[in-house]
């Protein structure tokens, strides 16, 4: 059914969806610190302008963040800093 004007969109991502996400976070993460990068940094940048030069390719980190949407992550970021 189309959306109507004004109505709320709903976004939802499977469990195996966050774990998959939360995986690669992980190795992106430890991979950009292998590096010597501002991990937390790093991210935000790519996070922000979606360009994937932010991530090193280094254990294919980059491929690795480009398996799943920006959405995708911000979501689970946001469901682990509110605790839900």
């Amino acid at each position: 059914m189309p959306q109507r004007p004004g109505e709320t969109v709903s976004f939802k991502l499977d469990r195996e969806g966050e774990e998959k996400v939360r995986t690669i976070l992980h190795k992106v993460y430890e991979a950009l610190e292998e590096k010597g990068y501002n991990p937390i940094n790093q991210l935000v940048g790519y996070m922000i302008s979606g360009d994937p030069a932010y991530i090193t390719s280094h254990n294919e980190a980059r491929n690795l963040i480009c398996k799943v949407e920006r959405d995708e992550v911000l979501e689970v970021l946001l469901k682990n800093y509110l605790g839900n």
